[in-house]
């Protein structure tokens, strides 16, 4: 295995390569499809930005790591079980995107045995970097991050996110948001982009993030930010993170029993 270090400088360069690509074809503009026909729902698109940034990244890696798996959101199918194992998606936050809003990213990290040891966060149109390495420390273009210090619910901001689902999942969704209002949370925010989310709360903006379905390409970097930046996170229902479809808790520590007792109580 190679040093962490430079895993996260390879990272950083696949990711600004990605970047690029994402940022001309935002510029230029971008045909749309949408993932009905492989089975995804008529409003989860998908672009040839998409495409082509995840197809450079995954040349960037494989190039300095040949021997090791590649899981992505497009194209790439590596074994979740590998040893060695890039998590990437080209373009998180498809739906600002496509609608010109500029708070979408890159994301790339880096799992050993399962477990993340390098998370790149990478958004071209802000030039905002999002950097954590196992053991580490989490920063944000170059200067350490931190969770929030909220201690009660009446304290905090809340981020979520909505999956695709347009039934059942978000109506459970709805009802979570609903009870912690209740609660008297300061308020909930809804950004679309769930690796920025997660940074969010790194960086103590959000004192907490909560969805009830991600895959691993949404956390993969993300989470190990909010891990080294002090937080913690887990599913919905407190149990250990799959590398796979899952729903998500991540806070800055002090509020998660009690974020956790919502969304239990709403769980789809």
């Amino acid at each position: 295995m190679q040093d962490l270090e430079s895993l996260l400088t390879l990272a950083k360069t696949a990711a600004a390569e990605g970047g690029k690509i994402l940022m001309r074809y935002f510029s230029d503009g971008v045909e749309t499809r949408n993932k009905a026909s492989s089975g995804g729902a008529a409003y989860d698109l998908v672009s040839d930005a998409d495409l082509e940034s995840e197809q450079e990244i995954a040349k960037r890696l494989k190039a300095g790591t040949p021997s090791y798996e590649l899981l992505g959101e497009e194209t790439l199918a590596g074994a979740v079980d590998a040893e060695h194992l890039w998590i990437i998606d080209p373009l998180d936050g498809t739906n600002n995107y496509l609608h010109g809003l500029p708070h979408f990213a890159v994301s790339i990290a880096y799992y050993h045995l399962g477990r993340p040891k390098v998370g790149v966060v990478y958004n071209p149109a802000r030039d905002d970097w999002y950097t954590a390495v196992a053991g580490g420390g989490a920063y944000h273009n170059g200067q350490p991050a931190a969770v929030s210090q909220a201690a009660t619910l009446g304290e905090a901001l809340i981020g979520c996110g909505f999956y695709y689902d347009r039934g059942e999942m978000m109506r459970r969704t709805l009802a979570t948001i609903g009870a912690m209002f209740e609660a008297k949370i300061h308020g909930i925010r809804r950004f679309g982009t769930a690796a920025l989310d997660l940074c969010q709360v790194g960086c103590g903006q959000f004192d907490a993030f909560f969805e009830y379905q991600l895959a691993p390409w949404d956390f993969g970097a993300g989470r190990l930010f909010v891990e080294e930046a002090g937080g913690r996170v887990t599913t919905a229902r407190g149990g250990e993170l799959p590398i796979g479809k899952t729903s998500m808790i991540a806070s800055n520590g002090s509020l998660h029993e009690a974020i956790q007792a919502i969304t239990v109580a709403h769980h789809p």
